[in-house]
């Protein structure tokens, strides 16, 4: 029986390891993490410290919470990815958005791999029934300014189980978020390996023969017939350098900004995060409580409780690199143009609601989805396979976006991944 190596266990993993176990294949799926468990811990038992000041570097969040790495930019960008079984849709909002524009401008038709999605994936918004009062108001507030605001569809495995938390981003404890292992529980033919971090892929004679993978405290050479590689924007890049490949220096991230503002007995930080969105010209508007900046930025140092705060989810230019230790990601002239009109909008909606410009502030500048670094093209368009790769080794992860989306990009990935392993099947004549 053929063998497939699929590296990484988020959105574009998951769904490219199901898909090749349909055809037939043997496959492994190789995860540097190992299975998920939400975070248990009282929040609450964490404000002394934060109030004395004592979290200073965005970076300490993978002592209390390891399941989470955060990689920071040399300008301060602070980019949060999940490293357990599931990938970043553990930590996602669970967002079920479909975003490919610009690859169906590259003739890539992902309507048929929508579709059976649809059927095979578990999206709702049944959530809007329990929607706080202010949610509501903000949701009219968008509105009355004409920014067309749609309920956003959730990957949710049972919406009754929701409790409105407000803690997706650090896992769902209540078994309510669909999550991307899903896709490949009692899969027969897929065999996940956990604690398995993928170090480089063997290339001889022009084709992928294994990959070089510690596991345990050994470093081994496992054989395959075919490698797809979807460890995520920054890690698929890091592993072809390492195998001979260069990336494209084209790294995207969707930066994330929130402005936010003091509201006594807001209660944001109980709701679903981004319960709806509004997609302008190059970024999206989402009410959201960002974690990470009431831990980490100065600026949030009141009650929880007390903060509303919207999120601005932008496009940016596709320039940018990562080598495994430093990320080089800078914002150029026009990214900042596009956050100066968010944040505009911004100040807009809250005056709506009866917030002066002069009382809000800002959180920390993050990444949101990095990606880019082997965009297709035209004339890849038919194959989904870079000529720079061996014939047997793909990519299935948001490193093939042509270009920033500033919008959730999982269930796209998720489509795209689904391509990609039927047209790597059709290669192996399956």
């Amino acid at each position: 029986m053929a063998k497939a190596i699929v590296v990484g266990s988020g959105a574009g993993g998951c769904m490219a390891a199901r898909e090749l176990a349909a055809c037939g294949l043997d496959v492994a799926v190789f995860e540097a993490g190992c299975a998920f468990r939400s975070f248990a811990w009282d929040m609450d038992r964490f404000e002394p410290l934060r109030q004395a000041g004592l979290f200073f570097d965005e970076r300490m969040i993978s002592l209390l919470f390891p399941q989470m790495r955060v990689v920071k930019a040399q300008d301060g960008l602070v980019h949060v990815a999940g490293r357990a079984v599931g990938g970043s849709t553990a930590l996602a909002t669970g967002n079920a958005v479909r975003y490919d524009r610009y690859l169906a401008e590259l003739g890539i038709d992902l309507d048929a791999e929508f579709a059976e999605l649809e059927r095979m994936v578990p999206q709702t918004t049944a959530h809007r029934a329990g929607w706080s009062a202010l949610t509501e108001r903000l949701f009219r507030a968008f509105e009355d300014l004409g920014l067309d605001p749609q309920v956003t569809p959730k990957f949710m495995e049972d919406a009754a189980r929701c409790t409105r938390c407000g803690m997706c981003v650090l896992g769902c404890k209540y078994g309510a978020k669909w999550t991307a292992d899903n896709l490949i529980a009692d899969v027969e033919g897929v065999r996940l390996v956990e604690g398995a971090t993928v170090r480089e892929v063997v290339v001889e004679d022009g084709r992928a023969t294994g990959v070089v993978v510690r596991t345990g405290g050994k470093t081994e050479l496992v054989a395959a017939d075919v490698v797809v590689l979807a460890a995520g924007g920054l890690g698929t890049p890091v592993i072809l350098e390492a195998s001979g490949i260069p990336a494209s220096p084209t790294l995207f991230v969707d930066p994330v900004l929130c402005v936010a503002t003091r509201w006594e007995g807001a209660g944001l930080e109980r709701q679903l995060p981004m319960p709806f969105v509004s997609e302008q010209s190059d970024y999206i508007l989402s009410p959201y409580f960002d974690w990470l900046s009431f831990y980490f930025n100065k600026d949030w140092r009141m009650p929880h409780g007390d903060i509303v705060s919207l999120m601005i989810k932008m496009a940016d230019a596709s320039i940018g690199s990562y080598d495994g230790h430093r990320l080089d990601k800078p914002l150029v002239d026009s990214d900042w143009e596009v956050i100066a009109r968010a944040v505009d909008q911004c100040h807009d909606i809250f005056e709506e609601v009866g917030v002066p410009r002069e009382k809000t502030f800002f959180g920390t500048l993050n990444a949101g989805h990095p990606g880019g670094c082997f965009p297709l093209t035209e004339a890849e368009a038919e194959t989904l396979h870079h000529d720079v790769l061996p014939d047997n080794l793909f990519i299935a992860d948001a490193s093939l976006f042509p270009r920033s989306m500033g919008n959730p990009p999982i269930l796209t990935i998720m489509a795209l991944a689904m391509k990609v392993a039927r047209k790597c099947c059709e290669r192996l004549g399956r």
